[in-house]
């Protein structure tokens, strides 16, 4: 192995992406080196371009056989994210490069500084190539599906030594402004290549930087600079959208304050946002409706399967102001007849998911109603996947799924794959344990379909894309049935 030449490959690459000026080449290749615990390097000449992963898995390499790194997945993370902060720029430089384009065009900054996080491999694009994606065709428009296989799975090894490993309380959380160029352990990855840039809604110190498991183009991620848990209030819409007029090519939402409806992060204030269009905000209001003292409100019910009621003003305040008293009113609101329930046994239950963008030249915000009650025959929550879609989708239900885009589990690649040959070769499905769970699911379909080996594929992802529909009509609180819509109805007139 010859690691000049990995290590003169990651130079070039440094240059050719801008992380490093030619400059650089020498002050970084030094750093490279005491990293790796030389204290000479010769200089080679290299032929052609390597991919960044195979640079990084020789240099790895390197580093496990001379007992610098443990050879599993976890601390070769760990260890090539410490390689490559070396080349990354130090926040301040990021900052400046960031205003400055954005000086000129909002849109411009946030390209180069998405470019960055994935040239610095914060975000590992050969991992995110692996994710499987497709659309399907709803009723609804356009849904997106995508299988994630990009989150890599800890070793038995990593697991263990994770588990004795001493709790930290720094970064408090994967969320926490800490994390920038924090060295990382064996429970938390290494952000040696992370930058941040700061924002200021709602008069109030934000932070912006990118998802490192990226699900739609520039997808970001909007944190409060304090580690304070979330919560939708007032404040919240007026946040939502001075990010949007500070960003107007981006939308940004945020996960319900409450467990079961919000995100997987509750003890952090964060929103999401990016430069995507998702079938919610392409689906068109088919219901109008007024609110006294907001006429100038374009105001309707949104043809989606989650309860949404979408807000249009070109005066962000008006929106600030509808938007509270709709929340205020949902809190509280109680529906026995829909069964729709404020609160039981002092166990709060209705919040709701806001998105802001903006469309026509105005601002605009979708509200979406959630709540969170639970029964013993929906023990994981009414308005969430019921028990007949947990065998492709048992998890909450969070932002990104409201808008219309799947977060399918991993499993899910392995097990369409054997359930395509399964249903070709006309196995038993119900007698092979890793496909019972489907067997239901694709008795009802199989008949409807002159399965070939060339189309299985196709079908299959179509019935995925169904089930995911029936999955958001399931965590809708307002059903899309004429009982459904008039129990909306009732909510809506009485605010």
């Amino acid at each position: 192995m010859n690691i000049n030449a990995s290590i003169k490959k990651l130079i070039n690459y440094g240059i050719c992406t801008g992380l490093i000026d030619e400059s650089d080449s020498v002050y970084t290749t030094n750093s490279i080196i005491e990293a790796l615990g030389l204290d000479s390097y010769e200089e080679v000449s290299i032929d052609g371009e390597s991919a960044l992963c195979d640079i990084l898995r020789e240099i790895t390499d390197y580093a496990v056989s001379k007992g610098l790194c443990e050879d599993s997945i976890t601390y070769r993370d760990l260890f090539d994210t410490r390689i490559m902060g070396l080349l990354v720029p130090r926040p301040s430089e990021v900052i400046h490069q960031f205003n400055d384009l954005y000086k000129a065009s909002p849109a411009d900054a946030t390209k180069w500084f998405y470019k960055l996080s994935g040239d610095s491999n914060y975000i590992r694009r050969d991992r995110i190539a692996k994710d499987k994606k497709w659309i399907y065709k709803s009723e609804y428009g356009y849904i997106d599906i995508t299988i994630n296989l990009s989150k890599p799975e800890k070793d038995p090894k990593a697991i263990a030594a994770a588990k004795n490993a001493p709790q930290s309380g720094y970064p408090k959380c994967a969320l926490c402004r800490e994390n920038e160029g924090y060295s990382g352990r064996i429970n938390a990855p290494a952000r040696q290549n992370h930058r941040i840039i700061p924002v200021t809604i709602n008069q109030t110190q934000w932070y912006m930087q990118y998802s490192p498991y990226v699900y739609y183009n520039e997808h970001c991620i909007v944190f409060n600079s304090e580690h304070t848990p979330m919560k939708i209030d007032r404040t919240t819409f007026r946040k939502l959208l001075d990010f949007v007029e500070l960003f107007p090519h981006y939308f940004v939402g945020s996960n319900a304050d409450l467990p079961i409806v919000g995100g997987s992060i509750l003890s952090h204030d964060h929103f999401q946002g990016g430069r995507y269009d998702f079938a919610m905000a392409k689906s068109p209001i088919e219901t109008n409706i007024t609110f006294d003292e907001f006429q100038d409100v374009e105001a309707g019910i949104v043809k989606w399967p989650m309860s949404t009621i979408r807000l249009r003003c070109s005066d962000s305040q008006r929106l600030v102001d509808l938007a509270d008293k709709i929340l205020g009113s949902w809190r509280v609101y109680t529906d026995a007849d829909a069964f729709v329930f404020a609160e039981t046994d002092g166990e709060k239950h209705n919040t709701i998911t806001p998105i802001a963008r903006m469309a026509y030249g105005k601002y605009e915000l979708d509200l979406v109603l959630r709540n969170n009650i639970t029964t013993s025959e929906h023990p994981l929550g009414v308005y969430h996947p019921h028990s007949e879609l947990h065998h492709i989708k048992k998890e909450n239900i969070g932002l990104i799924e409201v808008m219309g885009l799947a977060v399918l589990p991993a499993r899910l690649s392995s097990e369409l794959a054997e359930l395509a040959d399964a249903i070709v070769n006309k196995k038993d499905i119900y007698s092979i344990q890793s496909l019972a769970k489907h067997a239901d699911w694709v008795a009802g379909f199989a008949h409807l379909y002159d399965i070939t080996p060339e189309n299985i594929n196709s079908i299959l992802e179509a019935e995925v894309g169904k089930v995911f529909a029936k999955v958001l009509e399931h965590a809708g609180v307002f059903k899309r049935n004429e009982e459904g819509q008039k129990a909306f109805l009732r909510f809506i007139n009485q605010i």
